[in-house]
């Protein structure tokens, strides 16, 4: 593999600015004879298969503007290619032409408000679910825009596809953004009297609220204070959508911002494949399930 690649980097450095291929072999310890009897081998099936997966990989990375990693890659490959990839060769791969996954940014923290109402965590790190509706989790992020101007999102994930139930993208961070998020998760799911798992947020503490899940015969968990681990898969999905999308671009507008979640929600809920749903998206796990 070594050799393979200083051959391949004499081949690119000498093809771009016509150096001496005697200097270049001098330069990385290699014979002039053995570079040409590799320049003019045939190739096999295994370099052959190598190249178009790393034209095919390459598309891919370029398509998704980078935000792909070997896993992701390897799965959306097995079924671009409709055959077995190992995961640790599209890693070779990507380090053979240098590329990787968009580095995750740290996220920020947040005061906390005083609670009108808490009930205890009942949700309890118990992040499966065996079917549709039975569990969701909600919370709210806040992004940037223009010149220091601030939108806020607000969404309801299901624990048992990881699929985006509902979200609403708003200006202020206030009750009526979490309220508008529930009812339309409610219309989308009219039967659900699925257990909704948040932070200890006003809104989320809020009266209102607590009628609201009444109502719908839903009933709340809320996590311990500090931990935000007790929402895990929300706030793996917030740094899923803003390491692949947000972070990748600079947004003038609160429209512009607007189109970039709606078309990644819509990508991450229907194209993006995962690992643990059997290399599926959450909408093709969410219909076999029903």
């Amino acid at each position: 593999m070594r050799q393979e690649n200083l051959y391949l980097a004499i081949q690119a450095v000498q093809k771009e600015e016509a150096c001496s291929i005697q200097l270049l072999c001098d330069i990385t310890g290699i014979s002039r004879s053995s570079y040409y009897k590799w320049t003019n081998r045939n190739s096999s099936y295994r370099e052959t298969e190598n190249k178009e997966l790393t034209q095919a990989m390459l598309h891919l990375y370029k398509k998704v503007e980078r935000i792909f990693g070997y896993r992701q890659l390897t799965l959306h490959l097995r079924r671009q290619m409709n055959k077995p990839i190992n995961a640790k060769r599209v890693y070779r791969l990507m380090r053979l032409q240098g590329i990787q996954s968009v580095i995750r940014r740290k996220r920020k923290k947040y005061a906390g408000s005083t609670p009108q109402h808490v009930t205890e965590n009942v949700l309890n790190r118990n992040f499966e679910a065996e079917a549709p509706n039975q569990k969701w989790v909600t919370d709210v992020t806040e992004f940037k825009y223009g010149s220091g101007k601030k939108a806020y999102l607000s969404a309801i994930l299901d624990l048992h596809d990881k699929s985006i139930v509902s979200y609403v993208l708003g200006h202020s961070n206030n009750n009526a953004l979490v309220f508008e998020t529930l009812e339309l998760a409610l219309k989308a799911a009219p039967e659900s009297h699925s257990l909704l798992h948040s932070d200890r947020g006003f809104q989320y503490t809020s009266l209102d609220f607590k009628k609201m899940l009444d109502k719908a015969k839903m009933k709340q968990s809320m996590s311990r204070v500090g931990c935000c681990i007790d929402n895990g898969p929300m706030e793996s999905f917030w740094g899923t959508l803003k390491c692949e999308k947000y972070y990748l671009h600079t947004y003038q507008t609160f429209e512009e911002l607007q189109r970039d979640i709606d078309a990644y929600i819509y990508f991450y809920n229907n194209e993006r494949l995962q690992a643990k749903l059997n290399g599926l998206s959450p909408i093709e796990f969410r219909t076999k399930a029903a």
